[in-house]
């Protein structure tokens, strides 16, 4: 069984639009829901992932309990993943996979691409342990980003400069170790389509990887998500609860990937805490969590 973490992004700059139709892009990926289930940060938030061979059939089976996935198997990419694994390795055995789902839908939190991403690195394991192959990294970062263009981080799953539609990784100097974050997750859906539609793209304001050795209190007005000045015109409660994280003592807010969830790093638990509770109850919202960074 393996617990599956979700990212958020700080910063995310829309520097060009490439002639397949993508963007070219520079952010900071940052690893969130590491301690989540531990007794230092209870908050049941992370997916989990139980890989098994099958003894009986050689096909990929998925099982998929808690939140709902609104989608065929076919189309889901923990399936996806698990057979392209075996198509690009020759890996023939079949496997039954339980994923049992907590991470929020459409949040920005890559909640999806971890599944892939972990997926891959589980079959990779039981290849392993069955054939005595291992496959190189390159390859599975290939598998990876057919899948989806921020899967190939969760493969590192460490802080990470981006760029490129994300997929360019370089590992990033960045602690936030002994901080807390409040992420808000409102009951709207903001599509990528739409999250793309309203953005300009342009040269980047600032290299992201400068931002790593100031700490979060100097953020803000500098480390920006593009994906705001567009969406939140059209959506104020977005907006409403970036100015509600900060009001409640946050030391940098701000918006993850498109959307639509929003992110407060706070020095202590005890401000988290008092944060997170201020976001309990409300109706609007699909929900709010606490996490230990």
């Amino acid at each position: 069984m393996r617990f599956v973490n979700a990212k958020i992004n700080i910063g995310l700059q829309i520097v060009a639009r490439r002639p397949d139709g993508y963007h070219n892009l520079q952010t900071l990926f940052y690893p969130v829901g590491l301690y989540a289930g531990t007794a230092e940060n209870p908050e049941a938030f992370c997916d989990m992932l139980e890989v098994t061979p099958s003894e009986t059939h050689r096909q990929v089976t998925l099982r998929i309990e808690g939140r709902r996935v609104d989608c065929p198997i076919e189309k889901n990419l923990v399936w996806r993943a698990a057979r392209l694994f075996q198509e690009r390795t020759g890996f023939d055995a079949g496997v039954d996979i339980l994923l049992y789902k907590r991470l929020p839908d459409g949040a920005g939190m890559g909640g999806g691409s971890a599944d892939a991403a972990f997926t891959l690195l589980e079959m990779e394991a039981l290849r392993e342990r069955l054939s005595g192959i291992a496959t190189p990294m390159p390859e599975l970062q290939a598998m990876a980003l057919s899948l989806g263009a921020d899967c190939p981080f969760f493969l590192l799953n460490r802080p990470a400069y981006a760029c490129g539609v994300g997929e360019r990784l370089e590992p990033a100097d960045l602690d936030l170790h002994g901080m807390w974050l409040v992420a808000v997750k409102p009951s709207l859906h903001v599509s990528t389509r739409e999250a793309f539609a309203g953005v300009a793209p342009r040269p980047a304001g600032i290299d992201l990887r400068d931002v790593c050795s100031l700490p979060p209190g100097e953020w803000r007005g500098i480390v920006t998500n593009d994906f705001e000045q567009s969406l939140f015109p059209h959506h104020p409660q977005l907006a409403s609860i970036k100015e509600r994280l900060y009001a409640a003592g946050a030391e940098y807010a701000s918006m993850t990937g498109s959307g639509s969830a929003l992110y407060g790093i706070f020095r202590c638990e005890a401000e988290a805490a008092a944060a997170c509770s201020e976001f309990s109850g409300d109706p609007t919202l699909e929900a709010s969590y606490l996490l230990k960074l």
